[in-house]
């Protein structure tokens, strides 16, 4: 991604984005709500196009094969927008078809990641049943059936328990083990420390900081990316606010 910037009328999303992952990377990607994460990953996933600059995969402008690079995403988006009168399987497989992924593999491999993620007895049950958590699991194998040669990960482990979040974090580091280029924005800080090889950290919609995540940390003199997130993201103390808070509710 180069020089990347993304207008709304005079309202810049993003502005003068630059950044460069490879295959076998985990990209963190991180910064405040409103700084621009998930435009980016849409434009990434070539759903929205950039206003400036260019996106390149393989040294190719994505939008000269739109098509193409599509099918090499595997794009789990932060708000899990289902079909709430299907059924999880129903979901899957309308996804895999999309995918023209073949009938017999298609059915196999639904059947395994229902098993895996642990929502193969409640597969009958209309996804308007389903918990947060567990739409969740079925966004994750939904991005990932086609085996995707990049994943675009939108704060995947909303509304997970502590045990599918630990199943996801090691399922990255496996995609990436596996050559896998992943994009994982997020804002649990100390996830995105313990599985991504670098990060990229934006304010009001500009990059702030892009390097490995040790060398930042010796960098900004901190012991963990929490404290160098705190300072170039430009957040307030979170003890101080904390503290500020108890006083208003005790006014």
């Amino acid at each position: 991604m180069a020089g990347v910037s993304k207008y709304y009328g005079a309202l810049a999303a993003v502005r003068d984005i630059s950044f460069t992952t490879r295959p076998g990377e985990v990209l963190g990607y991180l910064g405040p709500n409103g700084s621009g994460k998930s435009t980016t990953v849409n434009m990434v996933a070539g759903l929205i196009e950039p206003s400036d600059g260019e996106i390149r995969v393989d040294g190719k402008d994505l939008h000269r094969d739109i098509l193409g690079h599509r099918r090499r995403i595997g794009y789990v988006p932060e708000t899990p927008d289902l079909y709430s009168y299907l059924t999880g399987p129903e979901y899957l497989m309308l996804v895999g078809r999309l995918r023209r992924i073949e009938p017999d593999v298609l059915a196999e491999k639904i059947e395994r990641f229902l098993r895996l993620f642990g929502i193969y007895n409640d597969r009958h049950a209309r996804l308007a049943a389903y918990s947060k958590g567990m739409r969740q699991k079925v966004l994750i194998a939904a991005g990932l059936l086609h085996d995707p040669d990049i994943v675009l990960l939108d704060e995947p482990s909303s509304g997970l328990d502590v045990g599918a979040t630990l199943v996801l974090k090691q399922l990255i580091r496996a995609l990436a083990a596996d050559g896998k280029m992943v994009l994982y924005s997020s804002h649990i800080l100390e996830m995105v420390e313990q599985i991504c090889s670098s990060v990229v950290i934006l304010r009001e919609g500009q990059v702030v900081a892009a390097d490995r995540v040790e060398r930042l940390r010796a960098l900004m003199r901190q012991p963990s990316l929490e404290g160098v997130f705190t300072q170039l993201a430009g957040q307030r103390d979170a003890e101080q606010v904390a503290g500020e808070l108890v006083e208003a509710m005790k006014l």
